[in-house]
């Protein structure tokens, strides 16, 4: 064989063992399914979503998200149990209703697939033998909500709840209520309609004078609309508008003095961190022995400016 061939004989060789290898380390990358009540194309939930992506590329997993077309349990269960069937390395879960939710759950734990919850659902982890939850403890942030609107000298709170059904959001306000001590709180059901969103606020400021905040559960779903109807009704002296979590355009109205503040969860962290455990537990065997806090935190006018960036970017 002459020089050139065997060269080329080589080479062909070295390509050969090189693909190979490639598809195997391809064929072995961990999957980790995410299944959650919020759709992807939600602005919180699409956050969730680039943590998830983020931590898949930098922990050379493959992350399958999926989520019911609308908040629904029924399918949201038939999504886990589907999750089950395909045998992955692992479970990310949101659960803002574990009695609709449990039985899919468990069938998870039991077939010895890892559980890991976030975002809602912290209460019930353990109960459902899920290794461990991210996110914020809905209750407790309550209550550090109530008290610092409390704090503010105010006396009148209308809770907008934008997500009927969705335990975590009924711990925002229940929180709220008990930590807002001696003042009142109005729970305001709606649904995430901006129209009708607005114009149950509305509705609700004008026959009750006495309301003097909108605490908002979605910073772009809420907070962004009853800023909007404040100034509508050119009542920005009498009742402020605070939320929980983050959008550019609710971020700008604290900056600007038109918004109290905002209740910062860190969905990024949510869908990142979830992932990346589940990740070195199919290969290492490891994984946090607690659940991980990812809020609350309170961004205000001094911080709200440098936060917007992140926002706008899709991180925070």
């Amino acid at each position: 064989m002459t020089s050139i061939l065997k060269k080329l004989a080589f080479g062909a060789l070295a390509l050969g063992v090189a693909t190979t290898a490639a598809v195997g380390a391809k064929a072995q990358e961990p999957t980790i399914i995410a299944v959650t009540h919020g759709q992807a194309s939600d602005p919180f939930w699409s956050i969730v979503k680039n943590g998830m992506m983020q931590a898949a590329k930098d922990s050379n997993v493959k992350v399958d998200y999926r989520a019911p077309e609308t908040f629904d349990m029924v399918a949201m269960a038939q999504l886990i149990e589907a999750a089950v069937n395909q045998s992955p390395a692992g479970i990310v879960i949101s659960n803002p209703d574990p009695d609709a939710l449990g039985s899919a759950i468990e069938k998870a734990v039991a077939a010895g697939i890892p559980v890991i919850s976030m975002n809602s659902g912290i209460s019930a982890a353990e109960k459902l033998g899920i290794k461990l939850h991210v996110g914020q403890d809905e209750l407790p942030a309550g209550v550090k909500v109530g008290a610092k609107l409390k704090s503010l000298g105010l006396k009148h709170v209308l809770c907008v709840n934008q997500e009927v059904g969705n335990a975590a959001l009924d711990q925002r306000c229940a929180g709220t209520e008990k930590g807002f001590e001696g003042g009142t709180v109005t729970v305001l059901p709606t649904t995430a309609d901006p129209a009708e969103i607005e114009a149950k606020i509305q509705a609700a400021l004008t026959s009750d004078p006495s309301i003097d905040v909108v605490l908002g559960l979605s910073a772009p779903l809420v907070g962004e609309r009853a800023v909007a109807v404040v100034e509508k009704m050119g009542a920005g002296d009498k009742v402020k508008v605070a939320s929980y979590d983050l959008s550019a355009g609710f971020l700008q109205a604290v900056a600007d003095g038109k918004a109290l503040f905002a209740v910062d969860q860190q969905p990024y962290l949510q869908g990142y961190l979830p992932v990346t455990f589940l990740a070195l537990n199919a290969r290492y065997g490891t994984i946090p022995a607690g659940n991980v806090a990812s809020g609350p935190s309170f961004v205000e006018k001094d911080a709200a400016a440098s936060v917007i960036e992140k926002s706008s970017q899709g991180i925070r």
